[in-house]
């Protein structure tokens, strides 16, 4: 399977260059002069692939910056939350604060008995 793909992908590759050189029309200016025939193919092959070459890398790079500043941009909003966050439980803590004494209390009688029970079983 790999070599019949490999052969289909040589022949289209050649049919592609057949067409070119042997019906391609291709023109190119430069300046005031016109190159045409093979010359000119094979400049406008060269100057697309070029094209097509620096616009790859353009996006390349485009992607890159774009990466980075969405990154920066969501550090920035998860900071901006986290800090958001700490404002709010500031702002709320004092009225939390009877709910925190019953809260307290049963901790401290919790952790009392436990320490009770590990003395007992020490012994």
């Amino acid at each position: 399977m790999k070599k019949t793909a490999a052969i289909i992908i040589l022949f289209l590759f050649a049919l592609l260059v057949w067409n070119v050189f042997t019906f391609g029309d291709s023109v190119v200016s430069i300046g005031d002069e016109d190159f045409g025939g093979p010359l000119g193919a094979v400049l406008a092959t060269v100057f697309a692939g070029g094209g097509m070459l620096l616009a790859g890398l353009i996006m390349l790079f485009v992607g890159a910056v774009l990466a980075v500043v969405f990154a920066g941009v969501g550090i920035l909003c998860i900071g901006g939350l986290a800090v958001g966050a700490c404002v709010l439980a500031l702002m709320i803590s004092p009225l939390l604060l009877p709910l925190l004494v019953p809260l307290a209390i049963v901790w401290f009688f919790v952790s009392r008995s436990r320490k009770h029970r590990y003395m007992q079983q020490a012994v």
